[in-house]
């Protein structure tokens, strides 16, 4: 952390000390480092490591998180939100149980939790005169009855008090739930931030005492020698001076000849007491003290990497991938299979292969992905953990994969703005470091990090380019964006040691352009979903997202292209503006209304209450949550993200280049999720993209009887469309008005529903002949005493000089509802009006602007045009072939072919 040191005005001494934490040589802790450097007293909890880094003998259980960078909300990885659905009642008895175990009563909302921490005997008055100031309060008394109200909440049942909960298995959900439990049982009134910040129950406890006036220490804390330095603003870790954050810095190594694991897992992270950080109100940090502390000891576990050599620059043959059962892992995996020859190591959180392979294998199925029998075979599962010390495997595996690998890739990490640093550190942080240590280790080979722009996620930025500096970490308020810029950060110090670091910033990750597949724990889906559901938009500068398929294609070429390694890459695509946005939905039929963010929210969050959509569950405590409000804040309000080193690479190799995620895109997305109920998309009762009349006149007669007279008949109709979607897909047009036929009934009837399909099957006939159809009418009738009748209608294309009619001419069947045809005959489009109704009086959404209006009526004649054109050259292009003898009589050999 030289940077940090440099950055920030101190002495020799005060210099020396800093350098002494990151060599790791067990001198000083974080607290004390910052108490020696004056800015703050901290009282060291006795019993605690002396050293600032956490001993490597505490290595608890971790898990893998399955999810990418860039997707949103989920609870415990791979979008699939695993967790114990218990509901609030069941969270309320087993608290009750827990705080009678450990002999707590009910009493008022702070004596309760009060007694779980002192025991019960006397009143809070007479406890505070009684007890001595050194006296140490029952933590874990508090600690154990916290642990096991939230037991039923994850899917094992039981939750250590060392433990995090959301590693655990628990949910978003499952923490609303926590939280009403301890309030319920323990009188304990947290805010669910809270939770979200550090969910082990240890903690919980710590911050619960400290906020009603209870010392959390386990000694008695020495005054400092130092007083806090007032008014000054250390510079935060790895940002200062701003000209130097996109560097690395050359810090002391490890021992050679450590056997143990280079990166420490502490099953109880030190919680020192915030430190007397003072500022001026216009700088004043917004992240929490405490995990500046924590970020600023995992950086320094960066040093105890080992060095290592120049990899070969060689497309990798043997690639370790993690995070392959999430979104972006899962297609990550398919573009490496199919664009290379590489045999690729997925780490899958399992307890065996068996059930590793079978969860592969349905998280890929999930995401519309193929799990064949070529795949399985040039892909090999090992069950892991990348919150484990060496990945959860044993040493000899570990030893094998560092001499034979040739490429590691990360992709996996825990993805949940709610959570804080500490709840996500393991996943996102120590994770990363593992990774990087297994590249290091054994035979050189690149580390390919999948980051997130993220890292840049500070209010008031002005530039997010592939080389600019990062946000200050202490102006980074979510935990997930503390801990990708850590790990970022951590990986840039590794490079010092000779590692070879890719660093990949995809933002948000849409929706697969051909097989509409999406991630619906992700931001841009549900942010997609509310804008197309509630027809409004927040206003926004840029939104940097680009769809999947893209994002893992330029991941994948850079995985392969040694020429790329090293360097950092903005997979984001072209931004969309708040115009881009409005203007496509607008072109597909969705009229959205613009508002600001704060009216944006609180409409969405009252239409959420008054209609619950489980799917956006997610989405609705996301804008309830304070720290995700800021988040949303400084994402709606930064820059434009440039990629121009990404768009070069691109250009070189050939492929897609950078495009706007714009409707064309979104389409099979949009489909995807209206399907799956997120979303709707515009219908033939909402107000009509585009219309225009049509009226027809001509006569019936009864069916089967041409001798009989005929009878005059009329149709006066509306054809309309709600989307150009509804053109695209379906080739379909809504029809309103009535028909007049007094052969069928005396008074008019109304269309009660009515399509027109255009060229349908592509106006193949029905039978061998020349007859193409054009257009095919299905309507619905109802007359005024209550009858219901159907018409059917086609308009043929034939090989013929009457053209001009044959566009025209409507061929019609009448009959009852649910019974055989009673009339037929034709009707027809008088020539004078067609030009004057179906042309000049085509009608456009008032709610659009006169530019997109004639964008619109242009778009409707050229492709229905294009249609018409295509169907009346069907007949005479068959034709031709029968007069040139094109279609000859094939031989019998052919034939038997």
């Amino acid at each position: 952390m030289r940077e940090v040191n440099e950055g920030t005005p101190a002495s020799a001494g005060q210099r020396a000390a800093g350098e002494a934490i990151e060599r790791g040589d067990g001198g000083l802790s974080v607290a004390a480092l910052l108490s020696r450097a004056g800015l703050a007293s901290v009282p060291p909890a006795s019993g605690a490591p002396s050293s600032g880094e956490p001993d490597a003998s505490e290595l608890p259980r971790r898990r893998e998180t399955d999810v990418e960078p860039g997707a949103a909300w989920s609870g415990a990885g791979a979008g699939a939100g695993a967790g114990a659905g218990v509901g609030a009642g069941m969270a309320a008895d087993t608290g009750t149980d827990a705080a009678a175990e450990h002999g707590i009563t009910r009493g008022t909302a702070q004596g309760t939790a009060h007694d779980a921490a002192y025991g019960t005997g006397y009143d809070a008055d007479e406890q505070a005169d009684s007890v001595p100031a050194a006296a140490t309060p029952d933590v874990d008394g508090l600690a154990s009855a916290i642990a096991e109200a939230a037991g039923p909440l994850v899917p094992g049942g039981l939750l250590p008090p060392d433990s995090d909960f959301f590693d655990a298995g628990g949910t978003s959900v499952g923490a609303v739930e926590l939280v009403a439990a301890l309030e319920e049982t323990l009188g304990m009134e947290l805010d669910l931030d809270e939770v979200f910040a550090d969910a082990r129950p240890r903690s919980l406890a710590e911050r619960w005492l400290r906020t009603v006036g209870t010392a959390c220490t386990t000694g008695t804390a020495a005054p400092s020698s130092t007083p806090p330095v007032r008014g000054a603003r250390p510079a935060p870790p790895g940002t200062a001076p701003r000209a130097a954050r996109t560097g690395t810095t050359t810090v002391s190594r490890t021992a050679a000849g450590d056997t143990a694991p280079l990166v420490p897992f502490p099953a109880s992270p030190p919680t020192p007491g915030p430190p007397a950080l003072s500022s001026s109100p216009s700088q004043s940090p917004t992240a929490r003290p405490e995990d500046l502390d924590q970020i600023l000891a995992d950086l320094a576990l960066a040093d105890r990497l080992p060095w290592t050599g120049s990899p070969e620059p060689l497309p990798p043959r043997r690639i370790l991938l993690t995070g392959a059962t999430g979104f972006l892992g899962g297609h990550l995996l398919l573009d490496l299979l199919r664009h290379s020859e590489a045999r690729v190591y997925c780490l899958v959180r399992a307890a065996d292969e068996e059930a590793a392979s079978a969860r592969l294998g349905a998280a890929l199925k999930n995401h519309r992905l193929p799990w064949s029998s070529e795949i399985r075979r040039r892909v090999t599962v090992l069950p892991g953990d990348i919150r484990h010390p060496r990945l959860g495997l044993s040493e000899e595996l570990w030893n094998t994969l560092a001499h034979e690998l040739d490429s590691v890739v990360g992709v996996a990490a825990a993805v949940d703005f709610l959570r804080g640093y500490r709840s996500l550190r393991q996943s996102n942080v120590l994770g990363a470091l593992t990774l990087a240590e297994l590249a290091a280790s054994g035979r050189p080979k690149p580390l390919h990090h999948i980051s997130s722009i993220a890292v840049f996620n500070e209010v008031g930025i002005t530039a997010m380019g592939e080389d600019d500096p990062l946000a200050h970490v202490d102006r980074l308020v979510a935990g997930y964006d503390q801990t990708k810029w850590a790990a970022e950060v951590a990986l840039r110090r590794a490079r010092d040691h000779g590692l070879v670091v890719t660093a990949l910033r995809p933002g948000g990750i849409g929706g697969h352009t051909r097989t509409g597949a999406y991630n619906p724990q992700d931001l841009s889906s549900g942010l997609l979903s509310a804008f197309g559901r509630f027809r409004t938009v927040p206003a926004f500068r840029h939104l940097n997202s680009a769809p999947v398929d893209w994002v893992s294609r330029v991941a994948a070429a850079v995985v392969c292209e040694p020429e790329a390694w090293g360097h950092d890459y903005h997979l984001t695509g072209v931004p969309n503006t708040l115009d881009d946005v409005v203007r496509d939905m607008a072109l597909g039929g969705l009229h959205v209304r613009v508002q600001d963010w704060d009216e944006w929210r609180a409409d969405v969050l009252a239409r959420l209450d008054a209609d619950p959509v489980p799917e956006l569950g997610f989405l609705t405590r996301v804008l309830r949550s304070p720290t995700a409000l800021r988040l949303c804040e400084a994402t709606l309000t930064g820059p434009a993200a440039t990629g121009e080193r990404t768009a070069a690479l691109v250009e070189a190799l050939g492929l897609r280049p950078p495009a706007r995620y714009d409707s064309r895109a979104q389409l099979r997305t949009f489909e995807r999720l209206t399907e799956d109920g997120l979303t709707r998309l515009p219908h033939r009762d909402d107000q009509p993209y585009l219309w225009f009349s049509e009226t027809t006149e001509g006569s019936v007669v009864p069916v089967g009887a041409p001798a009989e007279p005929s009878r005059p008949c009329s149709a006066a109709l509306t054809l309309s469309i709600a989307s150009m979607h509804q053109l695209v897909r379906e080739r379909r047009v809504d029809v309103r008005g009535e028909l007049v036929c007094g052969a069928v009934h005396p008074e008019p009837l109304t269309v009660v529903r009515g399509d027109v399909w255009v060229r349908p099957e592509e106006g193949i006939p029905r039978r061998h002949g020349d007859d193409h159809r054009l257009l095919r009418y299905r309507l619905l009738l109802r007359d005024t005493d209550g009858g219901r009748w159907w018409l059917e209608g086609h308009k043929h294309a034939r090989a013929r000089r009457d053209v001009w009619r044959q566009t025209r001419a409507l061929r019609v069947e009448i009959g009852p509802e649910g019974e055989p045809a009673l009339f037929e005959g034709e009707l027809v489009v008088p020539a004078d009006s067609y030009v004057r109704d179906q042309i000049d009086g085509i009608e456009v959404d008032p709610r659009l602007s006169a530019r997109e209006q004639r964008a619109a009526k242009l778009t409707w004649l050229a492709w229905f045009g294009l249609e018409m054109g295509r169907g009346l050259v069907g007949p005479f292009a068959r034709a031709a072939a029968d007069l040139l003898d094109l279609r000859r009589t094939p031989t019998p050999s052919e034939r038997h072919r």
